[in-house]
């Protein structure tokens, strides 16, 4: 790491607008850079990096999706970013869509929090408040339970990563919402009496 040279949070934005026009993917990436923050916080990572991260992990998504994780790969280089972005990119879509396994605690935290996201601000949509500022981990795993609920939310993803980083599922799941709770106005679930 020594060397690394942390490209500016603003850049990377840049770069994922480029290539992702749609609200609920922008949505997506500044949920999972506010989780990755959060568990750089609680881990000892970095938190400009675990968080620029955490936005490109689906810079590929929209424009490329039957090459995601590997045109990603390719762009973020042709645009100089640093390797270990790039592989943390690559590796979150681990025996989904990419060979690259998660290593690094940032990978592994990356791989675990993805899917997750996805679950929790479904399940806080569907609450009267629309709002993860009052959601309850025991709301989330009601609703992990029923299989036709977020249904593209893959829970197996959600569980190896869970042993990755050596968490049981609940306390995954409150850490999540914890990170989601720190960027809640910017991904639209503050809850819509506190939207203006």
């Amino acid at each position: 790491m020594l060397g690394l040279v942390i490209p500016i949070r603003a850049d990377a934005w840049s770069l994922f607008c480029e290539f992702n026009a749609t609200d609920s993917l922008r949505k997506h990436a500044l949920s999972v850079e506010g989780v990755m923050r959060h568990f750089a916080r609680k881990r000892g990572g970095d938190s400009e990096l675990w968080g620029i991260c955490g936005i490109l992990h689906d810079l590929d998504w929209e424009m490329f999706p039957e090459e995601h994780c590997q045109r990603a790969v390719t762009i973020l280089s042709e645009r100089g970013f640093p390797d270990e972005i790039a592989r943390a990119v690559a590796s979150h879509g681990w025996q989904i869509c990419s060979d690259v396994e998660p290593k690094s605690d940032l990978e592994r935290c990356l791989y675990a929090v993805d899917e997750l996201t996805g679950l929790i601000a479904a399940t806080a949509l569907v609450r009267p408040s629309r709002s993860v500022l009052d959601i309850k981990p025991k709301s989330v795993k009601k609703k992990w339970k029923d299989a036709r609920f977020a249904a593209g939310v893959d829970r197996s993803i959600i569980e190896r990563g869970a042993m990755m980083i050596e968490m049981e599922i609940g306390d995954l799941i409150a850490e999540t919402i914890q990170g989601m709770r720190e960027v809640a106005t910017e991904i639209g679930l503050a809850g819509d009496a506190l939207v203006e």
